[in-house]
């Protein structure tokens, strides 16, 4: 996993003699002292070499400092500077004015249709096509969501309910304002709920025949066939820090370069998956852990130890090297999917329940091997076998898997969607968003003017500065119902075929 930048001796031996010298400001005059902290906090950010311009304000007076930026990697979509106005001597942060203005289409060139996938966009607010969401409809979710995202002229606005495990709030609302940045005045006026748990949760047992309509639109990270949450995609493209996971676009490049290490004729031949096993359906699973009988090394996660030593046993681009990895769901769908699809090893899908935002548009044995969770283990090692008895066709899986991930999940691909999910939701509220009494204005600096932290890191690594130099990608149409029927019929036949391979093998 990605370490911290460590300042190197003689420097810290440097800031020490700083740090001494700064227990004696308490002689000096307020505002001599209020110098000397921010040309300490200066000093400690370019011996640690952190780059991209930031202002600081202390008792009136402008000072630039620095916020982190890793160098020599790819990079968020980063145009013009905007400034950061964070308060040395106040925690309280004011939003800035001068935010990017829109960018005029002038000299654009013609953009991309969005990859098949964003055509489930349209599925995911069918609900509310004939009759639009009211006011009273998203105030109904007010108790189970986490936090009330307002947009109004631009300008974004969070009320917040409970807090959401970990960051996963935070990177979210993160990622909502790198978008307004990317596409500045082209986001409308919204009004949405996000609920931030593992599980879906809005049932379409509660709202049959002409109720349906008046359920709740709820976004979330996931859903299923009985629930009509609206999908999103989740907070870690951001980064995930408590367990040290990278934004997405360093951790493509290194999933990418670890892809490398081993060719697929040099990998280990058997199943590799690497978690917790304590959690829904995964129990069984522990049952599957052996490679002479099953074809599978399946590995308990030591969350004490990884925590204790940074997850450094947990770097997810050195797991690479094994022909076939597993993706089971826990409590609800995992954001480890798209990781274990993208090792260009024959993953194998324990029949997933949930989806997200990218998976529908997957297809059984192009790319990744549906496993039956009733015959768990039997039909792990069948998979194994046969891909070692056809190699070229198992290995041809895993590389369509990847491409799928690397071709298809870019990070502009993450932020068009979120556009035109945004954009779509908009067009069916029937009522103009104004901002809730007591929410909170939100805008980059609030978050990036942080203590120092890995959080911060990642969120200064993935900061978007300026307007982008293109237009999002072209909305496809909607599925019409034969296509989609066509399509659901599809992959379920190839199921029962791949079902029925296994029967003739016992």
């Amino acid at each position: 996993m990605e370490k911290s930048n460590s300042t190197p001796s003689n420097d810290k031996n440097k800031f020490i003699n700083f740090f001494k010298f700064s227990s004696s400001i308490s002689k000096i005059s307020a505002m001599r002292a209020s110098y000397i902290l921010v040309f300490l906090f200066i000093y400690t950010l370019v011996v640690t070499h952190w780059s991209d311009f930031c202002t600081i304000t202390s008792n009136n007076t402008a000072f630039t400092f620095t916020t982190y930026t890793k160098t020599n990697h790819p990079t968020y979509p980063k145009k013009n500077s905007h400034f950061f106005q964070c308060k040395s001597t106040n925690i309280t942060i004011t939003c800035p004015s001068n935010y990017p203005t829109p960018r005029t289409q002038t000299g654009f060139t013609k953009p991309e249709t969005c990859p098949d996938y964003f055509r489930w966009i349209h599925e995911d607010l069918n609900t509310w096509k004939q009759n639009g969401i009211t006011k009273q409809m998203v105030d109904s979710l007010t108790d189970a969501a986490h936090f009330r995202l307002t947009v109004v002229n631009g300008t974004a606005f969070v009320t917040r309910y409970r807090k959401a495990f970990q960051t996963r709030d935070t990177l979210t609302l993160w990622g909502i304002l790198q978008l307004l940045n990317l596409y500045p005045g082209r986001i409308p006026d919204i009004d949405l709920v996000f609920q931030c748990a593992d599980k879906s949760s809005v049932k379409k047992a509660d709202y049959k025949g002409s109720n349906v309509s008046s359920a709740p639109p709820q976004f979330h990270y996931c859903a299923d066939e009985t629930t009509l949450d609206i999908v999103f995609p989740d907070w870690s493209f951001w980064g995930w820090p408590e367990i040290n996971i990278k934004p997405w676009v360093p951790l493509v490049k290194d999933l990418k370069e670890g892809n490398t290490l081993k060719n697929w004729s040099s990998r280990e031949p058997f199943a590799f998956w690497k978690g917790n096993t304590n959690t829904g359906s995964r129990k069984p699973l522990a049952q599957c852990n052996s490679i002479q009988e099953w074809g599978a090394q399946i590995v308990e996660q030591d969350w004490p130890k990884e925590v204790r030593e940074g997850f450094k046993n947990s770097d997810l681009s050195k797991q690479c090297i094994h022909r076939y990895k597993i993706y089971m769901e826990g409590y609800a769908w995992s954001v480890s999917e798209k990781y274990i699809l993208a090792c260009d090893a024959m993953t194998l899908f324990v029949n997933p329940v949930y989806y997200d935002f990218f998976t529908r548009s997957l297809i059984p044995m192009k790319h990744f091997w549906p496993v039956n969770p009733n015959n768990l283990c039997e039909s792990i090692k069948f998979a194994v076998d046969w891909g070692n008895k056809n190699p070229d066709k198992a290995q041809e899986i895993g590389r369509e898997g990847s491409e799928y991930i690397f071709n298809q999940l870019k990070i502009e691909h993450v932020y068009d969607y979120m556009f035109h999910v945004l954009n779509e939701y908009a067009k069916l509220l029937k009522y103009k968003p104004t901002v809730p009494e007591g929410a909170e204005e939100l805008c980059s600096d609030k978050f990036a003017c942080s203590p120092p932290g890995l959080a911060t890191k990642y969120r200064t690594d993935t900061m978007v500065t300026g307007p982008s130099d293109r237009d999002p990608c072209v909305l496809p149409e909607p599925f019409d119902r034969d296509t989609l029927r066509t399509l659901r019929e599809q992959n379920a036949k190839i199921k029962q075929v791949v079902g029925m391979w296994e029967k003739g093998s016992r």
